[in-house]
Protein backbone atom coordinates (compact mmCIF):
# COMPACT_ATOMS: atom_id res chain seq x y z
CA UNK A 1 0.00 0.00 0.00
CA UNK A 2 3.08 2.08 0.11
CA UNK A 3 3.62 2.16 -3.60
CA UNK A 4 1.78 3.62 -6.14
CA UNK A 5 1.75 3.96 -9.89
CA UNK A 6 1.53 7.60 -11.31
CA UNK A 7 0.04 7.58 -14.87
CA UNK A 8 0.84 10.91 -16.54
CA UNK A 9 -0.97 12.42 -19.08
CA UNK A 10 -2.91 9.75 -21.20
CA UNK A 11 -4.92 11.68 -23.36
CA UNK A 12 -6.29 12.24 -26.62
CA UNK A 13 -4.38 14.82 -27.75
CA UNK A 14 -1.20 13.06 -26.66
CA UNK A 15 -1.92 9.72 -28.39
CA UNK A 16 -2.01 9.25 -32.25
CA UNK A 17 -4.39 11.75 -34.29
CA UNK A 18 -4.17 14.19 -31.31
CA UNK A 19 -2.89 18.23 -31.63
CA UNK A 20 0.28 16.88 -29.65
CA UNK A 21 0.30 12.93 -30.57
CA UNK A 22 3.13 10.95 -29.37
CA UNK A 23 3.89 8.38 -31.96
CA UNK A 24 3.02 4.73 -30.46
CA UNK A 25 1.18 6.99 -27.08
CA UNK A 26 -1.84 4.59 -27.21
CA UNK A 27 -0.30 1.62 -27.67
CA UNK A 28 0.80 2.02 -23.90
CA UNK A 29 -2.26 1.50 -22.30
CA UNK A 30 -2.83 -2.58 -22.25
CA UNK A 31 -0.09 -2.34 -20.95
CA UNK A 32 -0.84 0.56 -17.79
CA UNK A 33 -4.30 -1.06 -17.30
CA UNK A 34 -2.68 -4.18 -16.84
CA UNK A 35 -0.45 -2.95 -13.75
CA UNK A 36 -2.67 -0.82 -12.05
CA UNK A 37 -3.50 -4.10 -9.72
CA UNK A 38 -0.33 -4.22 -9.10
CA UNK A 39 0.08 -1.18 -6.71
CA UNK A 40 -1.87 0.19 -3.35
CA UNK A 41 -2.75 3.34 -5.00
CA UNK A 42 -3.43 4.73 -9.15
CA UNK A 43 -2.76 8.34 -9.39
CA UNK A 44 -4.17 9.98 -12.90
CA UNK A 45 -2.52 13.25 -14.06
CA UNK A 46 -4.26 15.46 -17.07
CA UNK A 47 -3.41 18.27 -18.41
CA UNK A 48 -6.32 20.86 -18.48
CA UNK A 49 -5.29 23.55 -20.11
CA UNK A 50 -7.85 26.81 -20.33
CA UNK A 51 -8.07 28.36 -24.10
CA UNK A 52 -5.07 30.55 -25.10
CA UNK A 53 -2.67 29.03 -22.50
CA UNK A 54 0.54 30.94 -22.36
CA UNK A 55 2.34 28.26 -23.54
CA UNK A 56 0.45 27.97 -26.85
CA UNK A 57 2.06 29.23 -29.70
CA UNK A 58 -1.10 30.47 -30.91
CA UNK A 59 -0.53 32.97 -28.05
CA UNK A 60 2.14 34.61 -29.29
CA UNK A 61 2.32 36.70 -32.42
CA UNK A 62 4.79 35.05 -35.15
CA UNK A 63 5.74 32.03 -32.79
CA UNK A 64 5.66 28.40 -34.05
CA UNK A 65 5.09 25.28 -32.63
CA UNK A 66 8.54 24.09 -30.80
CA UNK A 67 9.82 27.78 -30.28
CA UNK A 68 11.33 28.30 -27.11
CA UNK A 69 10.77 31.45 -25.23
CA UNK A 70 11.61 33.00 -21.58
CA UNK A 71 8.71 33.11 -19.24
CA UNK A 72 9.23 34.90 -16.04
CA UNK A 73 9.74 31.26 -14.88
CA UNK A 74 12.44 30.59 -17.26
CA UNK A 75 12.16 29.00 -20.35
CA UNK A 76 8.98 27.63 -22.03
CA UNK A 77 8.74 25.37 -25.10
CA UNK A 78 5.66 26.84 -27.17
CA UNK A 79 3.38 24.09 -27.83
CA UNK A 80 0.29 23.49 -30.47
CA UNK A 81 -3.18 24.32 -28.67
CA UNK A 82 -3.80 20.97 -26.71
CA UNK A 83 -5.67 19.68 -24.01
CA UNK A 84 -7.99 22.60 -23.84
CA UNK A 85 -10.45 22.57 -20.94
CA UNK A 86 -14.00 20.60 -21.71
CA UNK A 87 -12.30 19.07 -25.27
CA UNK A 88 -12.38 16.19 -26.87
CA UNK A 89 -8.62 16.32 -26.52
CA UNK A 90 -8.70 16.82 -23.03
CA UNK A 91 -10.16 13.26 -22.15
CA UNK A 92 -8.37 10.15 -21.33
CA UNK A 93 -8.20 7.86 -23.87
CA UNK A 94 -11.18 6.15 -24.17
CA UNK A 95 -9.81 2.40 -23.60
CA UNK A 96 -7.14 4.09 -20.07
CA UNK A 97 -9.18 1.88 -16.95
CA UNK A 98 -10.10 5.13 -15.64
CA UNK A 99 -12.39 3.86 -12.81
CA UNK A 100 -8.81 2.57 -11.17
CA UNK A 101 -7.98 5.82 -10.19
CA UNK A 102 -7.88 6.88 -6.35
CA UNK A 103 -7.20 10.54 -7.27
CA UNK A 104 -6.90 12.71 -10.72
CA UNK A 105 -4.37 15.52 -10.63
CA UNK A 106 -5.34 18.62 -12.68
CA UNK A 107 -2.19 20.69 -14.27
CA UNK A 108 -1.55 23.46 -16.23
CA UNK A 109 -4.67 25.25 -15.67
CA UNK A 110 -2.97 28.65 -14.84
CA UNK A 111 -3.29 30.39 -18.19
CA UNK A 112 0.01 32.42 -17.55
CA UNK A 113 2.42 29.36 -16.11
CA UNK A 114 2.34 25.96 -17.89
CA UNK A 115 2.90 22.53 -15.64
CA UNK A 116 4.57 19.00 -16.65
CA UNK A 117 5.38 17.88 -13.05
CA UNK A 118 2.83 15.99 -11.53
CA UNK A 119 4.16 18.03 -8.39
CA UNK A 120 4.79 21.45 -9.00
CA UNK A 121 3.91 23.72 -11.98
CA UNK A 122 6.98 24.69 -14.03
CA UNK A 123 7.84 27.89 -12.07
CA UNK A 124 9.04 25.05 -9.64
CA UNK A 125 7.11 26.81 -6.22
CA UNK A 126 3.81 26.24 -6.69
CA UNK A 127 2.19 22.73 -5.74
CA UNK A 128 -0.34 20.70 -6.89
CA UNK A 129 -1.10 19.17 -4.11
CA UNK A 130 -0.11 15.47 -4.80
CA UNK A 131 2.82 15.20 -2.37
CA UNK A 132 0.26 16.01 0.42
CA UNK A 133 -2.05 13.59 -0.62
CA UNK A 134 0.88 10.83 -1.25
CA UNK A 135 2.60 11.80 2.37
CA UNK A 136 -1.20 11.71 3.94
CA UNK A 137 -1.55 8.25 2.73
CA UNK A 138 1.97 6.81 3.80
CA UNK A 139 3.20 6.16 -0.21
CA UNK A 140 7.02 6.38 -0.12
CA UNK A 141 7.31 4.93 -3.94
CA UNK A 142 6.26 6.10 -6.81
CA UNK A 143 6.25 4.04 -10.28
CA UNK A 144 5.41 6.42 -13.25
CA UNK A 145 4.36 5.77 -16.59
CA UNK A 146 2.68 7.44 -19.44
CA UNK A 147 3.25 10.80 -21.88
CA UNK A 148 5.55 12.46 -23.21
CA UNK A 149 8.79 10.94 -21.47
CA UNK A 150 10.97 13.74 -22.03
CA UNK A 151 8.89 16.41 -20.71
CA UNK A 152 5.91 15.17 -18.13
CA UNK A 153 7.26 12.12 -17.13
CA UNK A 154 10.90 13.80 -17.09
CA UNK A 155 9.63 16.54 -14.50
CA UNK A 156 7.31 14.45 -12.21
CA UNK A 157 10.20 11.99 -11.53
CA UNK A 158 13.00 14.29 -10.76
CA UNK A 159 10.78 16.27 -8.56
CA UNK A 160 9.14 13.04 -7.07
CA UNK A 161 13.35 11.98 -6.27
CA UNK A 162 13.65 15.64 -4.83
CA UNK A 163 11.29 15.42 -2.19
CA UNK A 164 12.50 11.60 -1.17
CA UNK A 165 10.52 9.44 -3.15
CA UNK A 166 11.72 6.03 -4.71
CA UNK A 167 11.14 6.54 -8.10
CA UNK A 168 10.78 4.38 -11.04
CA UNK A 169 10.27 4.71 -14.47
CA UNK A 170 8.84 1.84 -16.45
CA UNK A 171 10.59 3.01 -20.18
CA UNK A 172 8.71 0.25 -21.89
CA UNK A 173 5.52 1.98 -20.40
CA UNK A 174 6.35 5.57 -21.53
CA UNK A 175 6.83 7.34 -25.24
CA UNK A 176 8.75 10.68 -25.74
CA UNK A 177 8.41 13.59 -28.25
CA UNK A 178 12.14 14.42 -28.37
CA UNK A 179 12.32 17.65 -29.66
CA UNK A 180 16.21 19.21 -29.75
CA UNK A 181 17.41 17.25 -28.00
CA UNK A 182 14.93 16.45 -25.08
CA UNK A 183 14.87 12.68 -24.73
CA UNK A 184 18.92 12.67 -24.20
CA UNK A 185 18.63 15.46 -21.53
CA UNK A 186 15.49 13.84 -19.88
CA UNK A 187 17.26 10.31 -19.30
CA UNK A 188 20.38 11.91 -18.19
CA UNK A 189 18.27 14.55 -15.62
CA UNK A 190 16.08 11.44 -14.20
CA UNK A 191 19.50 9.24 -13.65
CA UNK A 192 21.13 12.26 -12.01
CA UNK A 193 18.47 12.86 -9.92
CA UNK A 194 18.11 9.02 -8.74
CA UNK A 195 15.37 7.56 -10.37
CA UNK A 196 15.45 4.40 -11.53
CA UNK A 197 15.00 3.61 -15.65
CA UNK A 198 13.65 0.26 -15.76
Amino acid sequence: MTHALIVIDMQNDFCPGGALGVPGGDDLIEGINARMDDFGAVILTQDWHPAHHASFASSHAGAKPMDVIDMPYGPQVLWPDHCVQGTRGAEFHKDLATDRADLIIRKGFNPALDSYSAFFENDRRTPTGLHGYLQTRGITALTMVGLALDFCVNFSAVDAAGLGYGVRVEMALCRGIDTNGSMDAALAGMRAAGAALI
